[in-house]
């Protein structure tokens, strides 16, 4: 390691690198092609940033390109690139989709050594010659088990063939998918493959805990949740329509909540992004294509209001919390039937899953236990007594039974009975044709009376 960044390491407050960055730095500063896998936040940025910036020449232009799978997760890559490339003077641009091109290609112009970008925008700036890759000596696939995944892997292959046939390739994971095994096949170059997902030691105690929760009563448990002190949440949604839904809900009840998804502009989320970070928003409602990759220091949960579908997605989505030894809590919401299918899911992974309830105002795996309700009192009163003539209309009378109750006298009617309507009492709404109705019969009269 070079001693710039032995000393930058010190200064960070760091004692030993983690286990990725320690098992590529070598293979990578010695133009191996890599595959490096290990455990989300273990470091895998800072893996893959010191070797590949310890061989670029300060003013040669563009010799190291790095892809990411959202823009989010390219702007914060940058940021963590470029406060290392500053030691060597060495410059770093961001180019992802949504942002002003314009603007990039200006900033193009005054010939970084380092790009990080989405796929899509990167290829863009290629097919349009404002961006060059004939300099570039490293490739690096960030997120590769996504990014390889779909159209995204005809895109990143696109830009492999632009750059120089004997370019470096640098690829990343948490997890192994099918087409991390076959790289060299897609690339045509072999690739040697580290993995350190075993021996990682940089995760803290996540907790992984399932309540119960109806999909009606989701919003309202996300609300009580927050009675819970300092809780901060990244909340998982599949769907961006029910991420809204619920988004606008919680605008118009005042909940302390922001959304983070892929059809907000680029100024919007990474406003949404830093107010969580900085606490003014305790609840982050995104989906997993928005939150991929995302680092958020001290994290305290991740909540799956939509349960995921695969274990990769599972991997990913809980990865946001505990990072670097801090501890962390994974909530997944869900009905009885979801989460007996969110057990098998996971049944052959090392999770714990256990149930949780909220009691209280906090978490706990224990099972409230319901008050006794105290049993009604058995009337003491005897029914004393006696049967009364109740009159009622005809002249009939109606027996009653009176009782004797803790010193009130009631009586209460056997059995109802129709009341007769007062003929004499007068109806409020006459017959509109009522006048009408007794000229005529007056007319009449007068006829018969006449003589014929």
């Amino acid at each position: 390691m070079l001693k710039q960044f032995e000393t930058h390491f010190k200064t960070l407050g760091y004692s030993e690198p983690t286990a990725i960055q320690a098992a590529v730095y070598a293979p990578m500063a010695g133009d191996h092609n890599v595959l490096g896998l290990a455990p989300t936040g273990s470091g895998k940025t800072v893996a893959f940033t010191l070797p590949a910036l310890a061989n670029l020449l300060p003013g040669d232009g563009i010799q190291l390109i790095v892809l990411e799978p959202s823009q989010e997760l390219a702007i914060q890559t940058s940021r963590v690139m470029r406060d290392w490339a500053k030691l060597l003077d060495l410059k770093v641009v961001a180019l992802t989709g949504g942002a002003n091109v314009k603007r990039q290609t200006e900033r193009l112009k005054k010939r970084p050594e380092v790009v990080v970008g989405t796929p899509g925008r990167v290829l863009n700036l290629v097919s349009d010659r404002k961006l060059k890759l004939h300099l570039v000596s490293v490739l690096i696939i960030d997120e590769a088990d996504d990014l390889l995944n779909g159209d995204t892997l005809s895109t990143v292959r696109e830009i492999a063939q632009a750059a120089p046939a004997d370019v470096q390739l640098g690829f990343f994971s948490a997890t192994d998918t099918p087409i991390l095994h076959e790289l060299d096949r897609w690339f045509g170059q072999a690739v040697e493959r580290i993995d350190v997902r075993a021996e990682d030691q940089t995760q803290g105690q996540v907790r992984h805990g399932l309540l119960q929760v109806g999909m009606g009563k989701r919003d309202q448990m996300l609300k009580r949740l927050l009675a819970i002190p300092n809780f901060r949440a990244l909340v998982f949604f599949k769907q961006t329509n029910a991420l809204q839904h619920t988004a606008t809900k919680f605008y118009h009840d005042h909940v302390s909540a922001t959304s983070l998804t892929s059809d907000l502009r680029q100024v919007q989320r990474e406003k949404a992004l830093q107010d969580f970070r900085l606490g003014r928003t305790r609840l982050l409602l995104t989906t997993d294509v928005a939150a991929r990759g995302l680092d958020i220091p001290k994290l305290p949960a991740v909540i799956n209001y939509d349960l995921p579908s695969g274990v990769n997605e599972y991997v990913h989505r809980v990865g946001r919390t505990g990072r670097m030894g801090e501890p962390g809590q994974v909530i997944s919401l869900g009905d009885d039937h979801d989460l007996r299918d969110l057990k098998k899911l996971l049944k052959d992974t090392d999770y714990d899953l256990v149930p949780l309830y909220f009691s209280g105002r906090k978490l706990t795996t224990e099972r409230p236990v319901a008050a006794a309700k105290p049993e009604a009192a058995a009337p003491q009163a005897t029914d004393q007594a006696a049967t009364a003539q109740k009159p009622v209309a005809g002249g009939e009378t109606q027996p009653a039974t009176k009782v004797q109750k803790a010193g009130k006298s009631v009586t209460r009617a056997k059995a109802a009975v129709p009341v007769t309507p007062n003929p004499s009492k007068k109806k409020k709404h006459k017959n509109r044709h009522s006048k009408n109705k007794g000229m005529r019969k007056k007319w009449r009269d007068r006829d018969a009376q006449q003589p014929e």
